[in-house]
């Protein structure tokens, strides 16, 4: 039952990436960059992972106009039939409500998984077995799960789900509240309650539960008769998507859907995760030297220096003295050195400071 020819997934690869600028620049965000040096992006990690559990015809990806060519150079073998492009940028649960609709049309009994590209997985293993057992699950039942993981510290870039009670099915809990990146004295209140879990990003919905949630926000997806009956074709979707999508709401499938919904649940899942949307989560996350430093896939000679994160291009050599706490970040043309503790704040206003003084070639 683990390959099941019901499975699918939907592969979330629109994000600009501004977080971890300069490394992710708005002509090729962090998903279409071999970020750790592996010899594969995070958009071809997060395929093979899924690919392990879920037939490759069976995998879709949506992402903008401007990232198309790296979708299709980076996935040959994902058919045009299945690689989803925005016209207008309308957040997650357009994304998902068009992804929904091509894969109804296929197997009217899907059951759906739908990620992010740029997320790190440190068990394999564990990742597909989570997986395979709430594919399982919807597929069952009438129900959307969540995947969360117990927080292991107070991560101020993160969501957050408060856990309910526990309900039949092992592993997984009633859903009290969603939270989207607290403050950190409320993310440290959350992860010392043992209440909250990390929201991973990760839904598991089958295709007919989906639409029923979708179908409240997104009315006009669904008119009568285009999409009844499953008598429309993939041209009429695709048509019909493209004249109405620059009118649907900007909302998270999770925040604006979801926890608008009855029988969606959360799953505690166990695969070590981390979300790659910030130089400060990346250097959480990442083993340290003996001086707590990160270095990541680069040539750097380092003296009196502790607590840094270091990214530059390949050829490029670093040599840096006496700096603690700091991001040194080098892509092309710009160079970023910035104090890690400030970082999220002070990256957004310096994205938008350089474009407007030095032009957008540098965002």
């Amino acid at each position: 039952m683990e390959f099941s020819n019901s499975n699918y997934c939907i592969i979330l690869a629109g994000g600009r990436g501004m977080r971890l600028w300069p490394s992710s620049r708005s002509e090729r965000p962090k998903q279409f960059i071999d970020f750790f040096g592996t010899g594969r992006t995070q958009l071809q990690a997060t395929f093979d992972r899924m690919a392990t559990f879920v037939p490759k015809e069976n995998i879709y990806v949506c992402t903008s106009h401007d990232y198309k060519h790296w979708v299709r150079e980076q996935l040959p073998e994902v058919s045009e039939s299945r690689l989803m492009i925005e016209p207008v940028n309308r957040n997650t649960a357009a994304s998902v409500a068009h992804g929904m609709l091509r894969i109804q049309q296929r197997n009217e009994h899907a059951s759906i998984a739908i990620v992010p590209s740029d997320q790190y997985v440190t068990d394999d293993d564990a990742f597909r077995r989570n997986m395979v057992y709430a594919l399982q699950l919807v597929g069952e039942h009438d129900m959307a799960l969540v995947m969360g993981v117990r927080p292991t510290r107070s991560e101020p870039g993160y969501g957050y789900i408060q856990m309910g009670t526990n309900g039949k099915y092992d592993g997984v809990y009633t859903v009290k509240s969603f939270v989207e990146k607290p403050e950190r004295e409320f993310a440290t209140m959350f992860m010392e309650s043992g209440e909250f879990l990390w929201n991973t990003g990760i839904i598991v919905s089958s295709a007919t539960y989906l639409r029923q949630c979708l179908r409240q926000m997104f009315f006009v997806l669904f008119a009568p008769g285009l999409c009844e009956n499953n008598t429309y074709t993939i041209d009429q979707i695709i048509n019909y998507i493209e004249r109405n999508y620059a009118s649907l709401p900007n909302l998270a499938i999770d925040q604006g859907v979801l926890q608008q919904s009855k029988n969606v649940y959360v799953m505690l899942v166990d695969f070590g995760w981390a979300d790659l949307g910030t130089w400060h989560s990346i250097y959480e996350f990442m083993q340290k030297s003996e001086d707590d430093n990160v270095v990541i896939d680069s040539e750097v000679m380092m003296e009196d220096c502790k607590g840094n994160i270091i990214k530059l291009p390949k050829g490029h050599v670093g040599v840096i003295n006496g700096l603690e706490g700091y991001i040194v970040a080098e892509e092309g043309d710009v160079l970023l050195i910035c104090k890690k503790s400030d970082s999220s704040s002070l990256i957004r206003k310096y994205v938008n400071e350089v474009g407007i003084r030095y032009g957008e070639q540098f965002i």
